[in-house]
């Protein structure tokens, strides 16, 4: 697991949710999502209301404060600064390995933090004698220059890990029915091509000129039957079958297509391809 950076602002030591979320692997907008509702509730836990449960100790701002960065589309964005009481709200809301390593990270990350706070000379408007209370701004100056080239390389990283849409996001997100063909145009291959490659898996088979899946494969709401009205070359009316695909048949198509390597346009990007 990444260090975490501490920053040191206006006496207060802080953590950036950007960082917290990829160190975490959640999504930085649920993990400011997560943390509006906190400051939600601790906002109402100060209101006359609640009589003797109100805690005015429970401000927000010992735990969050809202900031706003830009991204690598130029738009401004929210994220917060976390204390290390904000850590630990967050962690106490995680299990498993991940909340066990986020939690020891920022406990050391802080002490060491504070420690190097304690160990810092004396600043340069202490020095009373002019010559040397100028040496020490200088010096004071070109950490600070350093560090601030550090933290805008660092955003830079930040905006350029945030999690892109992927195929299996589209596929979450998608309802209704869709058509082999259309399936099969996200990977580069025809309706045709794909058809085969489901019927070598064993998946389905034809009947009537209409695919449709194997007993294994059948009531798993993989496929619907659609009834298209049709006129016949000799101008009578007739009615064919055809199979459309659920977005949970077409995760299952994904799955087998990705066992024989075959990815998605939208995915290939992001792998190198």
């Amino acid at each position: 697991m990444n260090q975490l950076r501490i920053v040191s602002k206006n006496g207060k030591l802080l953590a950036d949710s950007r960082e917290i979320a990829l160190m975490t692997g959640k999504r930085h907008d649920h993990l400011i999502r997560d943390i509006d509702y906190y400051v939600k509730v601790l906002k109402e836990s100060t209101t006359p209301n609640l009589g003797a449960l109100t805690e005015p100790d429970l401000d927000p701002s010992k735990f969050f404060i809202e900031e706003t960065y830009i991204d690598s589309k130029g738009e401004v964005r929210r994220r917060y600064d976390i204390t290390r009481l904000g850590c630990d709200m967050v962690a106490n809301k995680m299990t498993g390995t991940k909340g066990v390593l986020f939690t020891a990270t920022y406990v050391s990350q802080f002490q060491e933090m504070e420690r190097q706070l304690l160990a810092q000379p004396t600043p340069s408007y202490m020095i009373i004698d002019p010559v040397e209370r100028a040496k020490k701004w200088i010096a004071e100056e070109e950490v600070r220059q350093q560090l601030e080239s550090k933290t805008l390389l660092l955003e830079q990283q930040i905006t350029e890990l945030e999690p892109k849409l992927t195929y299996l996001d589209k596929i979450l997100s998608s309802k209704g029915t869709i058509t082999i063909t259309q399936i099969a145009k996200d990977y580069g291959l025809s309706g045709t091509a794909l058809n085969k490659i489901l019927h070598e898996e064993r998946i389905q088979y034809k009947v009537n000129k209409q695919w449709v899946l194997y007993n294994s494969h059948t009531n798993k709401g993989y496929t619907q039957s659609e009834t298209i009205d049709i006129t016949r070359s000799n101008g009578e009316p007739d009615v064919t079958m055809n199979t459309r695909w659920t977005q949970k048949g077409r995760l299952f198509i994904h799955e087998i297509l990705t066992k024989r390597g075959i990815i998605p346009f939208m995915d290939r990007e992001s792998l190198g391809a």
